[in-house]
């Protein structure tokens, strides 16, 4: 029964842990994978660790309205959303948090 009860728990943390990846996955990155009513949290979430966190804010709400995707993570990984990675100001640097 033991024997049983491990390999069950060993399957139902596989599925959790895939169903969680499957939603990282989904939740960020890739042009139109949100909609504008995501685009806050998204942001929320990637600005989260900033001490420029208005500034963040407003900027990466901009490119999520845009591009309709943020990447993931909370720095970095712009290769993600090629539309939120290109937009640059009108100094030639990145828009987008």
């Amino acid at each position: 029964m033991a024997a049983y009860m491990s390999g069950f728990s060993v399957k139902f943390m596989l599925l959790v842990l895939m169903s969680m990846l499957i939603i990282e996955v989904s939740m960020a990155g890739g042009p139109g994978s949100l909609t504008k009513r995501e685009c806050p949290s998204a942001c929320d979430y990637r600005c989260s660790k900033t001490h420029h966190r208005k500034p963040c804010l407003l900027y990466c709400n901009k490119c999520c309205v845009k591009c309709l995707c943020v990447p993931s993570g909370t720095y970095g990984n712009k290769e993600e959303c090629p539309c939120y990675n290109n937009w640059k100001t009108q100094e030639g640097k990145p828009k987008c948090p």
